[in-house]
């Protein structure tokens, strides 16, 4: 059975979704690739003002290409482990959640623990089909970026997997096993 949960995440829908879980994701998500963390975490390590309030925030490891028809275009994952290295620094600012495909560290998987923030699987290959469920697409920081600036998704039933829950239970071991 699907679970459906919307955005900003807290506690509660947080610590309800298990490893292997599927559900339906409403409201506003954020993308952030490479460059972009690499900028957050400087705007960080320099105690200056983020272009956006982490508080119960869900970041999508997500480039998305020029829209066509809709009001954007292929919006797949990417892969998210290159991230990693930032992950824990957004989980203490108030992140909650992200979004992407593939393996993560132990270091997330136990920020993610402590910081009770979940990771979300989406799935690979299916950019077009994801494009479909964003209402509302806008660019709110690092523009020179291109497809790796952030921007402001709204999203509806957002479909996706529970790769690592809050308690840093991780469905590729699930399964490994």
């Amino acid at each position: 059975m699907l679970k459906k949960i919307k955005t900003p995440l807290d506690a509660k829908a947080v610590s309800s979704l298990k490893a292997g879980e599927e559900v339906l994701l409403s409201g506003v998500i954020y993308t952030a690739r490479d460059q972009a963390h690499a900028r957050l975490d400087q705007i960080i390590k320099n105690g200056d003002r983020l272009p956006l309030d982490l508080e119960g925030q869900v970041i999508y490891y997500c480039g998305p290409t020029p829209p066509g028809k809709r009001v954007i275009g292929a919006c797949g994952p990417t892969t998210s482990g290159r991230m990693d290295a930032f992950t824990p620094v957004l989980l203490e600012h108030g992140a909650k959640g992200f979004i992407g495909k593939g393996r993560r560290s132990e270091e997330v998987a136990n920020a993610l623990r402590e910081f009770k923030g979940i990771y979300l699987l989406a799935p690979g290959g299916a950019g077009a089909l994801l494009s479909g469920k964003v209402k509302k697409c806008d660019i709110i920081a690092f523009e020179d970026l291109g497809p790796e600036a952030i921007y402001r998704l709204e999203v509806e039933d957002f479909p996706l997997v529970v790769g690592i829950d809050s308690a840093g239970r991780d469905v590729y071991e699930r399964l490994k096993r």
